[in-house]
């Protein structure tokens, strides 16, 4: 069974009979959501789904995660090991990639705050939550993104989430078939 993750309802358009899971936003809540999920329903693969934010890229661009990086725990001057990255599953991605030819391959940021992926053309809020719960219970996961705004427009008004969730919409009816 393929279980696809999305913060939002909203976000699991285009899941048609799937599995699906409303995960919360935010990286602890997706990340605890999902984890229990994982335990309790035990899925084959995760697609996590979801729309985000972007520096110089326009909306609505499909992003495939070439990784996900939680840029809440970065920090250079601190010595203590902690996890901040985390890869999707290659047959996946590859499998993803095959679906979606035209979807970009970047590492997406996870962070709590809006503007909070400095250094990433890609933020969003859970895919390290729910890539890392999958990595740690042995399930293969992979991100993809449909780019809704540019991080720096602080004019909500402006942000295009209609068009984002219908390009992530056909793209995860896409991505069922295949994954």
């Amino acid at each position: 069974m393929l279980l696809i993750v999305a913060a939002t309802e909203k976000e699991l358009r285009g899941a048609g009979d799937a599995a699906t899971l409303a995960c919360g936003i935010g990286p602890v809540e997706a990340a605890l959501v999902t984890a229990r999920a994982l335990a309790e329903r035990r899925p084959d693969a995760v697609l996590h789904v979801g729309i985000a934010g972007a520096r110089g890229i326009e909306p609505p661009a499909l992003v495939l995660g070439s990784e996900s990086v939680y840029c809440d725990v970065i920090d250079p001057a601190f010595t203590m090991p902690r996890v901040e990255r985390v890869a999707p599953d290659a047959g996946l991605l590859a499998a993803a990639r095959a679906a979606l030819p035209d979807a970009l391959v970047l590492p997406i940021a996870t962070c709590a705050k809006v503007g909070g992926g400095v250094g990433y053309d890609v933020e969003a809020m859970e895919g390290f939550g729910v890539l890392r719960a999958a990595a740690l219970a042995g399930v293969p996961a992979v991100e993809l993104r449909a780019i809704s705004n540019a991080v720096a427009e602080p004019d909500r008004s402006k942000w295009r989430f209609d068009d984002a969730l219908a390009a992530l919409a056909a793209a995860v009816e896409q991505l069922v078939e295949v994954l």
